[in-house]
């Protein structure tokens, strides 16, 4: 591949093109937005994100006349579609970029850093998103905290430039004088600098709105590893939303919440989880990028969705941060693993239907198998089993249930997208879910859970009491068909 052109595009007001449904559409529906451009979306299936947003939508195929009008198309479907979006493109002379798909791409978005009236962009021609960014965040590091004042004081001096007529090959070495002098002058001021100078470089600095605050050399920050809850914003513990609002830096998976981060509003957010199978940054890269602004001095927040200790990976981050001398917190959050039953309205622990619960990952089904070996078919009928990343291979880890002697009967439930306005709930047998059956939803539906046990039958919420009949102790919950007692 040849060079690539480096270059920064007005699209707002201008009609784009996003050709697919999904959650990678969805993320970039919000980047397309941002630029103010007019987007169209096209695809057989939708996101409930870019349903929501209001967006001009065709549910149906991609057809080529659909670029007829088009400045700028963005491919996040199929390689095979995207084939297609970039056959159309070509031949009427318009960039696509395809999404994950750099043969199919003429364009590639990049990783960018913004910070008061700055941008810098990154890119590695679609190849290493990850690497990108990495080299974001590096990039971000080493500005200066004060570029700000270094706007306001070129944007100043451009003015007179250009008023005098001043060649552009002799403004370079001029700034370069002019920045300096704002250093020398708040350095010395009983040096011979004029009050009105030190006063113009306070008035610039102060007008900078998202400066940041210095801190003393060699003085350490500070790393709080935070748990965001289930999903709903409201559902976030005190202590978190303090600790977001004072961040100077975010660093949040993909389970986080976009109204979350409204509260880290002098923070930047960089995101680096794991969308699509895709990791936007290793864990060694993660626990590389806390450490080095902890020691610029830096306030730093790993926000993650549930508790950073319940599958989160908070335990690694810990060591990683205690082996460095790097000063740290864990801030706990609701758990999914309880959060998410609860929205739903089911008690994992119940009197009479459930004295214990077992929390599993369900991301590989051998670990699973193993995880759930001492549970006995008999001892089943007293534990609730919560499982978490199981949703996309729910149909397998159920088999194994049945294998091991598990009842087909058990009450079996599914939870989607908890504490959302998107949240669905599910609920039959371990043998549906063993058969494949048709729960309605997908395996990339969002985040989701597996509850099995006899309280899965439970519809708590609202006020709702799934219970029916309690005699001499014993307890019947029913739901549809289902009956266990």
């Amino acid at each position: 591949m040849s060079d690539l052109l480096p270059l920064f595009v007005n699209l707002a007001g201008r009609r784009v093109v996003l050709v697919g449904g999904g959650p990678v559409a969805a993320a970039k529906l919000v980047q397309l937005r941002a630029a103010g451009a007019d987007v169209r979306v096209i695809a057989p299936d939708l996101h409930a994100d870019i349903l929501a947003s209001g967006v001009d939508v065709a549910r149906r195929p991609f057809a080529p006349a659909d670029l007829d009008a088009a400045w700028f198309v963005v491919a996040a479907a199929t390689p095979a579609v995207n084939r297609e979006v970039a056959a159309a493109a070509e031949a009427r002379r318009i960039l696509v970029n395809a999404v994950d798909d750099p043969p199919n791409a003429t364009a590639y978005l990049s990783g960018v850093v913004r910070r008061d009236g700055v941008t810098l962009a990154i890119s590695t021609s679609g190849e290493a998103p990850g690497l990108t960014a990495l080299l974001r965040q590096a990039l971000d590091a080493v500005l200066p905290d004060d570029l700000g004042v270094w706007m306001d004081e070129a944007r100043r001096l451009r003015a007179g430039w250009r008023r005098d007529g001043v060649p552009m090959a002799d403004r370079r070495p001029l700034l370069l004088t002019a920045l300096n002098d704002l250093y020398a002058h708040a350095a010395a001021p009983a040096d011979g600098a004029s009050a009105s100078a030190v006063a113009h470089t306070t008035a610039a600095a102060s007008a900078s709105p998202r400066r940041r605050q210095r801190r003393a050399p060699g003085r350490l920050g500070f790393v709080s590893l935070v748990g965001a809850g289930p999903g709903d914003p409201d559902l976030m513990t005190r202590r978190a939303a303090a600790r977001l609002r004072a961040a100077d830096l975010v660093l949040f998976d993909a389970l986080v919440d976009d109204r979350m981060l409204h509260l880290a509003r002098r923070a930047q957010r960089f995101f680096v989880g794991k969308r699509a199978g895709r990791h936007a940054l290793t864990q060694p890269e993660i626990n590389t990028v806390m450490i080095s602004a902890a020691r610029r001095g830096r306030s730093v927040v790993r926000l993650k969705g549930g508790d950073p200790f319940v599958f989160g990976r908070g335990g690694e981050e810990a060591l990683a941060l205690a082996a460095a001398g790097v000063p740290f917190d864990v801030v706990p959050g609701v758990t999914s693993a309880l959060g998410a039953p609860a929205l739903a309205g089911i008690p994992v622990t119940h009197r009479g239907a459930a004295s214990a619960f077992l929390v599993v990952s369900g991301h590989d089904v051998d670990a699973f198998e193993q995880s759930v070996g001492g549970i006995t078919a008999e001892g089943a009928n007293g534990v609730t089993l919560v499982v978490l990343m199981g949703v996309a291979r729910r149909a397998e880890l159920a088999g194994r249930l049945l294998r091991k002697g598990w009842r087909a009967a058990l009450p079996a439930a599914l939870v989607v997208e908890a504490g959302t306005p998107r949240q669905r709930v599910w609920r039959g047998t371990l043998n549906d879910l063993a058969n494949r059956a048709d729960t309605g939803v997908g395996e990339d539906d969002g985040p989701g859970l597996l509850v099995f046990g006899a309280v899965a039958a439970f519809d708590l919420s609202g006020g709702r009491d799934s219970r029916r009949d309690e005699t001499d102790g014993n307890e019947e919950v029913v739901k549809g068909r289902h009956v266990i007692s």
